[in-house]
């Protein structure tokens, strides 16, 4: 648990917040998200298409009372001016948390990165990396936390 500088070391705020600062909702979320993700690789395994994966996915999150939203539009703001250049995510549940989702034999650095600056661009301070692409699932999983 990590204490925030400033905030009083209260039992109600240790309830809500975990290790890594993150309120326990979306730790709820981020479980939810794993248990989802393991339940679509059970089923269909690797080889299949990353758009396949996505509409599975997301019908499992909603098995698990979570919203979602597919294929969603970052707009970039520079120098205030706002910029719609196609920067999209692929999953954001709950608005809280951004899931960017392969179908890959090989990682690419560059896709953490990609995350990376999505949760910034967002300010979202949670997202999680998953490829379907894995013999294990639990290898596919990678989990950022701002």
């Amino acid at each position: 648990m990590i204490i925030l500088k400033g905030h009083k070391d209260t039992k109600a705020q240790r309830l809500k917040m975990d290790f890594n600062g993150l309120p326990k909702r979306q730790e709820d979320i981020a479980t939810k998200i794993v248990d989802a993700a393991y339940a679509v690789h059970k089923s269909l395994g690797p080889g299949l298409l990353e758009r396949v994966y996505e509409v599975c996915f997301c019908h499992e999150l909603s098995k698990r009372d979570l919203n979602y939203e597919r294929q969603v539009d970052i707009p970039i703001v520079y120098d205030g001016i706002v910029f719609d250049e196609g920067l999209r995510l692929d999953v954001l549940v709950e608005g809280l948390v951004i899931c960017e989702l392969k179908a890959v034999e090989e990682m690419n650095p560059v896709w953490t990165a990609q995350l990376l600056s999505h949760l910034k661009l967002t300010d979202k301070r949670l997202g999680f990396l998953i490829n379907f692409d894995v013999t294990l699932i639990k290898k596919g999983i990678k989990r950022i936390i701002l």
